[in-house]
């Protein structure tokens, strides 16, 4: 008896780990899918926000999401995208465009984290819309 209850235990731990790897993966595919469509729309921002968004459109479409939102504003690419695999589902935002289109800063600029650039450049957007924070329960 003790046996077939270990057993049953162990399925059950195996089971959760199982879903919560797969719930990560899920997250992870939407959070590269979000940085490469934004890294397209940026690159394609200077011929206008249609072609940009349709860059975008077509690289999250390669790499297994959908695209929730796209905004640009100069050269600066927001891009929302959305992946999913079985019953989960994840958001994830991603911004790209130039270090130089940064807030200006005040002084001389100094090395980042690792050295290279100011810190937190091309980080920044413009004030605009907000996006709304994924349903709870969704990682």
């Amino acid at each position: 008896m003790w046996v077939v209850m270990v057993a049953a235990a162990l399925c059950a731990v195996f089971g959760a780990v199982l879903l919560l790897g797969q719930a990560v993966l899920v997250r992870h595919r939407a959070g590269g899918a979000a940085d490469l469509a934004a890294l397209a729309a940026a690159d394609g921002a200077l011929r206008g926000r249609q072609e940009a968004c349709a860059r975008a459109v077509r690289v999250a479409r390669a790499q297994g999401a959908e695209v929730v939102r796209c905004a640009v504003r100069g050269e600066i690419a927001d891009v929302t995208v959305r992946a999913q695999a079985g019953a989960f589902r994840a958001r994830q935002r991603a911004l790209a465009g130039p270090p130089s289109a940064g807030p200006p800063r005040a002084g001389p600029p100094s090395a980042g984290p690792l050295g290279v650039g100011p810190p937190g450049a091309g980080s920044a957007l413009p004030p605009g819309p907000t996006v709304r924070a994924p349903p709870s329960g969704v990682p």
